[in-house]
């Protein structure tokens, strides 16, 4: 028999943390095409939302997703975002936390939001070497 998961209960308790010491909770997610986040604020496969108490309505960290409900741009909206695509909990204001690792088959790629990624074959040589100064020495210039 396969244990649970520990992520949402260390979720849960990060986010209770956060709040009894007056912290904004945030987390990280890894978006895919299960994840219930406004599109327009993806970037580069990411979203960071804030979990705090003034900023969700609803909030449940369940053991399969997160959800809740967000104000964007004045907009109510409905989150849900599966619990093994957070990649990261923290503090805001200090950015006290714990990172997680995402896996899974449901990964998105980079394309389905417009980002070009750019695959270089391996090589064996070693990067080339910046070029010198023309007078030999580098120089330190204090502007003021």
């Amino acid at each position: 028999m396969e244990l649970p998961s520990t992520k949402p209960y260390l979720l849960r308790a990060i986010w209770e943390w956060c709040c009894d010491n007056g912290f904004t909770p945030h987390i990280a997610v890894e978006v895919d095409e299960r994840t219930k986040v406004p599109r327009e604020f993806v970037r580069s496969g990411q979203i960071v939302l804030n979990l705090g108490p003034s900023a969700t309505n609803k909030l449940q960290i369940g053991n399969e997703y997160v959800e809740f409900q967000a104000r964007f741009n004045g907009v109510a909206r409905e989150l849900s975002v599966p619990v093994d695509r957070v990649s990261a909990i923290y503090a805001r204001e200090n950015g006290a936390g714990m990172a997680f690792e995402v896996g899974g088959e449901h990964e998105m790629a980079d394309e389905e939001f417009g980002v070009e990624t750019v695959v270089e074959p391996p090589t064996d040589e070693p990067p080339p070497e910046p070029p010198r100064p023309d007078d030999g020495r580098p120089k330190l210039q204090r502007i003021k």
